[in-house]
């Protein structure tokens, strides 16, 4: 049975071991000690050490594959903590290592479809450094002979991770002609993407792990809206968004990009849980007119391998 590290333990990578229990041995890097027992609750081998203290991670076991889900730091033009994980690996290298980076990379490519063959242009700290990682993983890739497969994740939502507050509160949205284009992708499938390109990917190849229907983002936040029975938000144009507005918001919408999954699709051969956002609202109209909770998360028992 293959040896798997999973380098940053939240969500995604929780339905990863969830689905894929059995199937491989987990190890999970962690910051804190406490989480021990949660992970081991999970049938996942805890590895403490913190990616930010080099000396902590000396003693990183040997293994088959890595899933790098770990973000960079909040600061700086470069991603150190993707550098302590290579050279930490250097010395025991894996087959495969598989990072989940962000389709912010592109910045604003004005709501044009793009591929992965897309130069990219990051306009705000978080991407810069998103692209520092990717350049780090494919150049280490490329002479350790270690297959790195980058996934490209746009907004990742779940039952459990809608943009409720936002509606609840109000927050206005752009008006159609204003509006940006977003990308999503459930968190489920995303954890899938991730198994599917640690064995079928192709080395030092990117992916866009996004579904296939892009929507504008005050749309976005009117299915939701209607999926909960919430009133939709106010729309307002752009300039009046400026002034009303966080910087953080604003950056999100300074940014529209249609992003095709045709090569994904094509090479990792997965069929998608949701293969819209609309699937899961959906579902969860369904089970709120029936008077039920949405069953979020995995059922037991051996799951398929994809």
């Amino acid at each position: 049975m293959k040896k798997i590290l999973i380098v940053g333990f939240g969500d995604v990578a929780e339905r990863l071991v969830k689905r894929y229990a059995g199937q491989a041995r987990f190890i999970g890097l962690i910051r804190r000690p406490e989480r021990s027992a949660e992970l081991r609750a999970l049938g996942v081998t805890p590895y403490v050490g913190d990616l930010d203290v080099p000396a902590t991670l000396k003693r990183l076991p040997r293994v088959d594959g890595v899933f790098h889900f770990a973000p960079p730091p909040n600061a700086g033009k470069t991603d150190p903590r993707t550098a302590h994980l290579l050279h930490a690996l250097g010395r025991r290298k894996p087959g495969a290592l598989v990072y989940i980076s962000t389709s912010g990379v592109y910045g604003d490519c004005g709501g044009d479809w793009v591929s992965e063959t897309r130069p990219v242009a990051p306009v705000n700290g978080r991407a810069v450094r998103r692209v520092d990682a990717e350049r780090q993983l494919r150049t280490w890739g490329e002479t350790q002979g270690v297959q790195v497969t980058i996934l490209r994740a746009p907004g990742i939502y779940a039952a459990d991770r809608l943009p409720l507050e936002r509606v609840r509160r109000g927050t206005p949205a752009l008006i159609a002609r204003d509006d940006s284009y977003t990308n999503h992708i459930h968190a489920d499938d995303l954890a899938r993407l991730a198994w599917a390109a640690l064995f079928r990917g192709r080395s030092q190849r990117i992916y866009h792990a996004v579904d296939a229907h892009p929507l504008k983002m005050g749309d976005w936040f009117d299915s939701c809206a209607d999926a909960f029975g919430l009133p939709r938000p106010p729309r307002v144009n752009r300039a009046e968004a400026e002034k009303v507005l966080s910087e953080a918001l604003l950056s999100f919408l300074r940014e529209s990009r249609q992003l095709s999954n045709a090569r994904t699709m094509r090479e990792l051969r997965l069929k998608y849980r949701y293969p819209t956002s609309d699937d899961l609202l959906r579902e969860i109209k369904q089970a709120n007119s029936k008077g039920h909770a949405h069953p979020e998360g995995q059922k037991a028992g051996q799951m398929p391998l994809f």
